[in-house]
């Protein structure tokens, strides 16, 4: 049962507790309802993806109570403490890179070197933010490919039962999603259109892309969007899926009892448990990575995922992680 909470004192405290818990919270800001995690605990963010039922790893917007607060865990420049300082708190979404030491899940940013940041303009959700004292993970408050949700109503249509509250804040003033622009690069980049309008934007930084064909808008992106490439977010080490037996040259990403005889092992959940692998995933090719490129190892195999629940976006993530590279 999902409980509804008002969006006053009491409200507020038990939806923090809620999400320092570990716990799912959908709250509103003045774009849309967001369902809410911790996004330094990767098991509460997994949690997002799986009552989503959201078939990709794509990175998700972690939200701040102010800008202050963003920039202690991502490299903001003065184009981004520029627009922060005239458009946040406000419906715009700034990818930036991480900061060495940013606590924030890797599955968060689905496995990434940047960070999708935000100060919302709701002053219901800043308080809530405070209240938590973490950066809070949330994308839409919906299941994967419905309509996004604007009121309490439209959240539980398609999430009762499957989180475990949702902090009643009314309907959303703006309606749609927030601007998310891209300032990793030398030229700002506009990855999605939404509240922040562009002329905005321009006017406080100059230029931004914009209007390319999508597979050049997806080269200009690299490795910072949201969106799917076919080659994406790789270890260096080449990726071999499927693996019933494992060599002594080869690190092991496994998934229930591993096999013997690898040169490394990383366990992605000893009880063969979806949810809990997709929270150790990029943890775990990130170790693999790294120890197997140490110890003179010559690839990763990786154990089969079911597909069932996370096992869809887990393996959606992997096919393109041993895609051949060009």
């Amino acid at each position: 049962m999902t409980e509804i909470l008002p969006a006053d004192e009491d409200g507020i405290a038990r939806a923090a507790a809620l999400l320092r818990a570990g716990e799912l919270v959908a709250f509103g800001t003045e774009t849309v309802y967001g369902l809410g995690a911790d996004a330094t605990n990767a098991a509460a963010v997994a949690g997002i993806f799986a009552a989503k039922g959201r078939p990709h790893f794509n990175p998700l917007i972690c939200h701040y109570p102010t800008a202050e607060a963003a920039f202690t865990q991502v490299e903001a420049d003065d184009r981004a403490r520029t627009l922060a300082d005239r458009l946040w708190p406000g419906p715009l979404t700034l990818v930036l890179p991480r900061q060495p030491d940013c606590p924030v899940a890797l599955l968060a940013g689905a496995g990434l070197e940047t960070l999708a940041v935000r100060v919302p303009a709701h002053p219901v959700a800043l308080a809530l933010l405070r209240a938590v004292g973490r950066p809070i993970a949330a994308p839409s408050a919906n299941r994967s490919g419905q309509v996004s949700p604007t009121t309490v109503a439209h959240v539980l249509a398609g999430l009762e039962g499957r989180i475990a509250a949702v902090l009643d804040c009314g309907p959303c003033p703006v309606g749609v999603e927030s601007t998310v622009l891209d300032l990793t690069g030398p030229r700002p980049f506009l990855l999605r259109p939404g509240g922040a309008t562009v002329d905005a934007i321009e006017s406080l930084i100059g230029p931004i892309g914009r209007g390319i064909p999508h597979a050049v808008a997806e080269a200009a992106r690299g490795l910072r969007s949201p969106g799917l490439m076919v080659s994406h977010y790789a270890p260096s080490l080449p990726v071999r899926l499927g693996a019933t037996s494992v060599a002594a040259d080869e690190a092991l990403l496994a998934f229930g009892a591993p096999l013997p005889g690898a040169g490394a092992v990383f366990s992605l959940s000893d009880r063969g448990d979806v949810t809990e692998a997709a929270a150790r995933l990029f943890e775990g090719l990130r170790s693999l990575d790294a120890e197997g490129t140490r110890r003179g190892l010559r690839r990763i195999a990786v154990m089969p995922v079911p597909e069932h629940g996370l096992g869809l976006a887990i393996n959606d993530r992997l096919a393109r992680a041993a895609a051949p590279r060009g």
